[in-house]
């Protein structure tokens, strides 16, 4: 049985191993494989799946299928007790897959007693305006100050970033076309004269060929782009100019488009619109920026500050 090329090694080889170790898995795998591939779903999904499943199939040595109720329950129980919460995303990644494996199989969900996860309602952090301008300037390196701008100027996914071909960039119109994201939809961001001339400066220097930002893919990362910049480069690099600039909040690539939203919310733009540039599919989805905007309406204060006559 040979798993799929685009899984990284390591995923590759536990589920080589469940499929040669525990009969019946390796067909199981193919049906999940293509599945996964009919219905439109990312290669993550297959691969968070096909783990956890390849896990409990070594764990019980035979497959997720066959097992009883009080089963499943133990090994839940053994997860969340190894990774301290339900929410955990192991605990969730296991029983998405187990779900998703059951309705596959034509076996009732009911049948078996999965567990409701619990969305956490956390609010996204954002970076102040003065955070980021300190955050652009502190790469030494051009190409990494331009990677980091676009994130921010676009509100880009890690994804899409790495993903920008030359022929996405419409200098005539000002525009960034980003092909086939979440949910295989196509947008337009507008760019801004100061990405534009950064952007400018940076094609002279570089001269890329085809990809905006070239990187070096190794087999050990799991990289569906065979010339861009790796996922784990982009991340590197944020997390690299997040410790230069002293920033102590904990920052991530997607903290910039969160960034972006809010920013565009408290500049006064709608939130239809930022929900169309963001690729969001619902607007509640968008309207978590709502709760950390702050627009120009009176700011939240103290009522210790009337109180007392001390609010600015």
């Amino acid at each position: 049985m040979q798993t799929s090329k685009r899984l990284n090694k390591t995923d590759a080889t536990l589920v080589a191993q469940a499929c040669s170790k525990v009969n019946g898995f390796a067909e199981l795998y193919k049906r999940l494989e293509r599945k996964v591939s009919i219905s439109g779903r990312s290669l993550s999904t297959l691969k968070n799946y096909s783990c956890h499943l390849a896990h409990i199939a070594l764990h019980f040595n035979c497959l997720p299928t066959e097992l009883d109720d009080e089963q499943i329950e133990d090994y839940l129980h053994l997860l969340q007790k190894q990774h301290n919460t339900p929410s955990d995303s192991y605990f969730k990644h296991t029983v998405y897959g187990l779900r998703f494996i059951f309705r596959l199989e034509g076996l009732k969900d009911n049948a078996v007693k999965l567990p409701s996860i619990k969305h956490e309602k956390k609010l996204p952090v954002i970076l102040s305006r003065e955070e980021v301008k300190k955050l652009l300037k502190t790469p030494s390196l051009l190409k990494h100050r331009i990677l980091l701008a676009m994130l921010y100027g676009c509100g880009l996914r890690l994804s899409e970033v790495r993903n920008i071909r030359l022929k996405d960039i419409d200098f005539n119109r000002d525009k960034l076309h980003i092909r086939r994201s979440k949910g295989k939809k196509d947008r337009y961001v507008p760019l801004g004269k100061n990405l534009i001339r950064g952007l400018h400066k940076y094609l002279e220097a570089e001269q890329p060929q085809e990809w905006l930002f070239n990187g070096q893919p190794s087999e050990q990362t799991n990289d569906d782009c065979a010339t861009g910049y790796s996922q784990r480069g982009i991340q590197w690099v944020v997390r690299k100019a997040v410790r230069a600039s002293g920033i102590i909040k904990e920052v991530n690539a997607h903290t910039l488009r969160h960034t972006y939203a809010t920013h565009l919310l408290e500049d006064g733009l709608d939130i239809v619109t930022i929900k169309e540039l963001l690729g969001h599919e619902c607007i509640e989805t968008t309207m978590i920026y709502l709760h950390v905007a702050q627009p120009g309406r009176r700011p939240p204060f103290s009522p210790l500050d009337t109180l007392y006559n001390t609010q600015p």
